[in-house]
């Protein structure tokens, strides 16, 4: 045991996740807890951070360690022996048989902390767990470093955009480190990953249309147009988004469809999660090349909109709202209950925002409690009733 966390104990900063405590209360009121991210974001590390505060032995297995999975072999034999530990089965999609016997474990004893089970390949996990596990699991999804994670300070905030929160990447020892980090784990995830999953797909067919998706980071979706570059058709370059998106490298943020009066957009806009990866797929390798270059605005948008994301209690859902019609209105981000929009979000790159016309029809549209105008400066203040500005260094107070 002391071996394995000794092996996961880089040279890195334990720096400490925003959802540790989360899943602590969780492991105290379910028999299992179910960790996705991924690969890399540092679910085994988060693990080993909260392991150490439990009151309980642990008993850890990497289902891609074939010494792990053989002990396996008999599962219910060999997991019967530590019904007094936490059990954290890493990358546990990799052997779905499993979901079945842990429900009937539980069900023999049903006692929280049981289980911890940590993936990276979200839908597949999430749906063989649901299937045995139902009102016996609850779900955490951990993503790369957030601002809220990392020390305060402009240089510390600029290199985490830059970079990406990835942390072998966040904290490398320079730039071009970082770099070569992010390229190695591109192709890794590309080569090795994927083809672990079950995805028959060339990796070099799937890195093109990764760069084609990351050039049109930020944009609706237009299946066609990335199907005719590649040579393929419209379902085939769905499939590709979806397989990206299922290992939490892209995110398909979807229309508002609240005010069904109006002509709405109804593809979804696409990001590349995490900014040192589209970076690095853009050529990007320093702060001075990223202030230079015309995806600026649009990745400064995907950043800061994946670190509202990250701060999202489960009660709200994200959305982003576009009409059709000649008098556009569009807004990057509403956050919902229901059919109702709470918090309207407008993502500016200048140290002066201003609300656009297209952004102003949006806000008189969806009627937000309160609306939010999210830029790279230190004041928060009121442009009109119930619309402030907000420094990204205080993204937090969205949800205060």
């Amino acid at each position: 045991m002391i071996d394995f966390w000794e092996s996961i104990a880089d040279n890195s900063i334990m720096l400490k996740r925003r959802i540790q405590k989360d899943i602590i209360k969780s492991l105290k009121q379910f028999p299992a807890v179910g960790l996705v991210g991924p690969r890399q974001a540092g679910k085994t590390t988060l693990a080993k951070m909260i392991t150490d505060k439990l009151d309980k032995p642990v008993i850890y297995l990497d289902l891609e360690n074939p010494q792990d999975l053989q002990k396996l072999d008999d599962a219910q034999l060999y997991l019967q022996q530590f019904q007094n530990h936490l059990i954290i089965l890493d990358e546990a999609q990799r052997k779905p048989e499993l979901f079945p016997l842990l429900r009937s474990m539980i069900d023999q004893d049903r006692k929280p902390g049981r289980f911890m089970i940590l993936g990276s390949a979200s839908p597949s996990l999430k749906r063989q767990a649901s299937e045995s596990l139902a009102g016996r699991i609850a779900y955490h999804e951990l993503s790369p470093f957030t601002l809220d994670e990392i020390a305060d300070g402009k240089d510390n905030f600029n290199k985490l955009w830059l970079r990406g929160g990835y942390p072998d990447s966040y904290l490398a020892d320079s730039d071009e480190s970082s770099t070569a980090w992010v390229q190695n784990f591109i192709q890794t995830h590309l080569e090795r990953d994927l083809p672990v999953l079950g995805v028959r797909v060339p990796a070099t067919t799937l890195f093109r249309f990764w760069t084609m998706a990351a050039h049109c980071n930020g944009q609706l979706w237009n299946a066609s147009r990335l199907a005719e570059s590649l040579g393929v058709d419209s379902k085939t370059s769905r499939r590709y988004l979806d397989i990206l998106e299922d290992t939490f490298m892209i995110r398909q943020l979807q229309p508002f469809f609240g005010n069904v009066k109006k002509r709405l957009v109804k593809s979804p806009k696409v990001y590349i999660r995490d900014t040192g990866l589209l970076h690095t797929m853009l050529k990007i390798y320093s702060y001075d090349d990223l202030s230079a270059n015309p995806i600026l605005g649009v990745s400064w948008e995907g950043f800061c909109l994946e670190q509202i994301i990250a701060l999202k209690p489960s009660r709200y859902d994200a959305y982003f709202y576009r009409t059709q019609s000649a008098a556009a209105a569009e807004i990057d981000l509403v956050l919902t209950r229901g059919l109702k929009v709470e918090i309207a979000i407008e993502i500016k790159y200048s140290l002066t925002p201003k609300l656009t016309k297209s952004s102003t029809n949006a806000i008189n549209e969806v009627a937000p409690l309160k609306t939010w105008i999210v830029y790279p400066g230190e004041e928060s203040y009121p442009i009109k009733k119930d619309i402030w500005t907000l420094p990204v260094s205080q993204l937090p107070r969205i949800f205060e």
